[in-house]
């Protein structure tokens, strides 16, 4: 009888090419993630050289190294580059990453969307960073008119179809937030039990969707201004100049908290995880949260004091007001380290370095809405220093936070913690040294975005030793870089869960599988996994209902004892007729 040997097949290995084309194709969340994430800490590292270059011209009174064409151009593309190509995406690409993890989905609501959003900022940010090959773009980020309109630079004109480009990918990304938070959140998560980092990407969604298309309706008719003799902005065709301040920060100021709001939410998650206790006052933080982002769009005239084209008394009682959620929240933040077993590792020390530093941002930002007081500072370095304690002392201290707290989860591997405590504490130093002096400058009227000063002015001493402090923040950069390099080169041996955390995101593999969950815990309170662990605490009256999930495999979470998981699998589900609302859930 004839017999047939089957063939023997060895391992299949994938050529480098089939990888690199499923990464430039993927529409997977944690992928597209991934990617935000690298593209923009290549930026910040672009946008940090052309600060050192701004601060090395600073440091001694004279033109040591650029011109003053030049010195306008780098501090215009600085701060675009770090609000636009690095702040932004970054915090997209980590909420990319953690948010449907969070809620308990498989993936983002429209994945291919998703995967445009991202692939809209490369080109985005080589336009912008063309501009110097075309004469540059010196008009400051604000890009006032009529200066931007009379500027013969065809580099302006790129950095507008830049951000054009960059307020598309905005808009898709917050529709996809939105939609997914609203639609994929799994059974049993009501809005109330939503972890505060999907809170406040939810927030910032709703931001990003009424003040971006403003920026971009106002970006557009510069365009037209500059190249096909429109008059919006130029006051000899009947146009006003200060009708862009109007359309420029009645997007910038809720821009501000575009920035500022996921870093809360990151610290949110962090600093109960450390502190082993749950958030305090979880229902008035989410009512901070929501209050910042309605009182976004009532002060963004508090830039414009002294144009004379604003009533004073509305805008300055609106900026104080807005201080007194911000408040709450730093008062929550407290009260959840007060009494509990804080332990200081390297995503705790960013929290509260966060905390203490923000706190200086916030304060010096209240003086601004004393309205003879910034009369006073108008356009001088306290400005500048408080825009960077908000900006460098909040959002970066809040991205590298999460970076190190959950970049177990997105890699496998843990990094160092000597080199994150390096990383941090050359980051805290550096960023006092920089930028507190720029205070006193300020109030010895040191006014900004001038590429020299007097040597008579007194105001040498300063400028050099917040140069020293920009050099230490640079350097600080480079034992994070070695610690990312060396730890992806270990084996992925971290373990699923390392700090012991409370959200879904934990209750997977580490990385998470292409559909993130096999088993789901019941989600009974804002804190699912600690209730898993802890079922003698766990919150009562509610009832999670079944999730499904392609692998009926719940050995995961039932290795807990006494913890039950909800399986995945047909077999689970409710039976027919049983009541449920619109998220599944079974009525108490």
């Amino acid at each position: 009888m004839a017999t047939t040997a089957l063939p023997q097949t060895g391992p299949y290995h994938r050529s480098r090419s089939a990888w690199i084309y499923s990464w430039l194709t993927t529409t997977d969340h944690k992928r597209i993630g991934a990617m935000y994430v690298v593209t923009a800490f290549g930026f910040f590292l672009i946008g940090g050289i052309f600060a050192l270059f701004i601060r090395s011209e600073l440091a001694v009174p004279g033109l040591q190294f650029l011109s003053e064409d030049l010195y306008n151009q780098l501090f215009s593309l600085h701060a675009i580059t770090m609000i636009f190509l690095f702040v932004m995406p970054m915090t997209t690409g980590i909420a990319n990453f953690i948010v449907p993890l969070q809620i308990g989905a498989a993936d983002m609501a429209f994945p291919r969307i998703n995967a445009l959003g991202f692939w809209l900022i490369p080109p985005a940010g080589l336009l912008i960073m063309s501009s110097f090959a075309f004469g540059g773009a010196p008009t400051g980020w604000t890009m006032y008119a009529p200066l931007s309109e009379v500027t013969p630079s065809r580099g302006i004109d790129l950095l507008l179809l830049g951000l054009i480009l960059l307020g598309t990918s905005s808009i898709l990304g917050a529709i996809n937030f939105l939609v997914t938070i609203f639609k994929l959140r799994a059974p049993g998560m009501t809005l109330l039990r939503m972890p505060m980092f999907v809170w406040t990407m939810m927030v910032t969604s709703v931001l990003l969707l009424f003040a971006v298309p403003v920026l971009t309706a106002g970006l557009i008719m510069l365009f037209i201004d500059r190249n096909y003799g429109g008059g919006f902005f130029d006051p000899a065709q009947g146009g006003n100049p200060i009708l862009w301040q109007h359309v420029f920060w009645f997007f910038g100021h809720p821009e501000v908290y575009v920035l500022i709001l996921p870093a809360f939410g990151i610290v949110s998650e962090i600093v109960p995880v450390f502190s082993r206790k749950p958030l305090f006052g979880y229902r008035a933080f989410v009512l901070a949260t929501a209050s910042i982002g309605a009182l976004g769009f009532t002060v963004w005239a508090h830039h414009m004091f002294t144009t004379g084209a604003v009533f004073l008394p509305f805008f300055s009682f609106f900026t104080f007001l807005i201080a007194v959620p911000t408040g709450i929240k730093m008062f929550n933040w407290l009260a959840t380290m007060w009494g509990g077993k804080i332990k200081f590792d390297t995503p705790m020390l960013f929290a509260c370095g966060f905390i203490a530093l923000f706190l200086i941002g916030g304060l010096d930002g209240a003086f601004l809405a004393v309205v003879p007081f910034d009369f006073m500072v108008q356009d001088t370095y306290w400005v500048v220093s408080h825009i960077h304690y908000v900006l460098v002392a909040g959002a970066v201290f809040g991205i590298f936070a999460s970076l190190y707290y959950w970049f177990p989860k997105m890699t496998g591997r843990q990094l160092n913690e000597r080199l994150g405590k390096l990383n941090f504490w050359l980051l805290f130093i550096g960023t006092n040294v920089a930028f507190f002096p720029q205070h006193l400058l300020g109030l010895d009227g040191m006014v900004r975005r001038i590429a020299d000063y007097s040597p008579n002015a007194g105001w040498t001493e300063l400028n050099f030793l917040s140069t020293i402090g920009a050099f230490i923040i640079g350097a600080s950069i480079l034992p994070f870089l070695w610690n990312v390099f060396t730890t992806l080169r270990r084996p992925a041996d971290a373990p699923d869960d390392p700090w012991d955390g409370y959200t879904l995101e934990w209750a997977t593999s580490s990385p998470p599988p292409p559909y993130n969950f096999d088993v789901l815990p019941q989600i009974r309170s804002e804190r699912p996994l600690f209730d898993l662990k802890h079922p003698e605490y766990a919150a009562h009256g509610a009832v999670a209902a079944p999730v499904f999930a392609p692998v009926p495999d719940s050995a995961a979470l039932a290795a807990v004892p006494g913890s039950p998981a909800i399986a995945a699998g047909p077999e689970t589900a409710p039976a027919a007729g049983t009541p449920t609302d619109s998220h599944g859930d079974k009525p108490a």
